[in-house]
């Protein structure tokens, strides 16, 4: 289904994972077993979800457009309508991709009791599909709808998206996929008089607008879910980010705040990252050739 993208990906420039590298990961997990993980978009490319900042390959390398803003979303019915035109055709393929090796080898890896939990940036529950358990998704699910009423503040309604999906399937019965890319949160480019036509429906209890429980960019990450995230740090040995570039400021925060306990950083990320010089171990890899092997004899 996504041999086109995964081709796309694999052309990124990169050095292969050495053993040597392999030696080191361990080492640092050997040393501090209580590790936290955190985990960006790099880690799903391999699934064949793209990302947006990689180097010639991520979705601002390919592409004019930007992602959703919240405000935005919140403000225009029109950025709603676009919002979700895309994000029902994207949807069947994008619920249907499968963890790749770094989430199983992760699901694993806490399993062996080798990690103490996984903070993740990403949206696409392939970590829960591979079978970790202590996960704390950063910005959201886009397997959940919620609302967000008249002025970004709804009612307590909200629904699966699989559910919603059904929904949405019987208010466009004509809806053809004709998208061109498959974007990181799910949606995907439509021609414009597909998003025009599109039918959305208001929330049923209060007839607020509907929207992903996925924090937009221009939004803020819920309190009681940063705590939870500190409280995670705190009680790590160490901080390990796989595929996550840091740009975002709620992912280097978490490196920062790891460097200010005295807690070591190490980062698997193909080319430079924000967090690199608080690092102190950093692999330039693709993080499911560095993964495959780990702790296998």
């Amino acid at each position: 289904m996504f041999h086109f993208l995964r081709g796309i990906f694999e052309s990124s420039a990169h050095e292969p994972a050495l053993e040597s590298d392999r030696h080191r990961l361990e080492k640092f997990l050997e040393d501090k077993p209580n590790i936290l993980v955190l985990t960006g978009a790099g880690i799903s490319t391999e699934s064949g979800i793209p990302d947006y900042r990689s180097e010639g390959v991520g979705l601002y390398a390919r592409s004019n457009h930007k992602p959703i803003q919240h405000g935005d979303f919140v403000a225009y019915e029109s950025t709603r309508k676009r919002y979700w035109a895309r994000n029902y055709v994207g949807w069947p393929r994008f619920s249907a991709v499968a963890p790749n090796v770094t989430h199983y080898t992760l699901a694993r890896l806490e399993r062996e009791q080798r990690i103490s939990g996984i903070v993740t940036q990403n949206v696409d529950k392939l970590h829960t599909k591979a079978g970790s358990r202590s996960v704390m998704e950063m910005h959201g699910s886009g397997y959940n709808v919620i609302c967000i009423g008249k002025t970004g503040k709804g009612c307590n309604y909200h629904i699966p998206r699989h559910e919603f999906q059904s929904i949405l399937d019987q208010l466009n019965p004509q809806m053809e996929d004709q998208s061109t890319m498959m974007r990181p949160d799910g949606d995907v480019e439509l021609p414009q008089e597909y998003v025009e036509n599109f039918k959305i429906p208001p929330c049923p209890e209060c007839g607020g607008a509907l929207k992903p429980e996925i924090v937009f960019f221009g939004d803020n990450i819920p309190m009681p879910r940063i705590e939870r995230i500190v409280r995670m740090i705190i009680e790590s040995d160490g901080v390990l980010v796989l595929g996550s570039s840091l740009t975002v400021f709620s992912g280097y925060r978490i490196v920062l705040q790891a460097k200010e306990l005295g807690l070591p950083v190490a980062i698997v990320n193909i080319g430079e990252t924000r967090g690199d010089p608080k690092a102190d171990l950093k692999i330039s890899a693709r993080c499911g050739e560095l993964m495959q092997s780990l702790f296998k004899k």
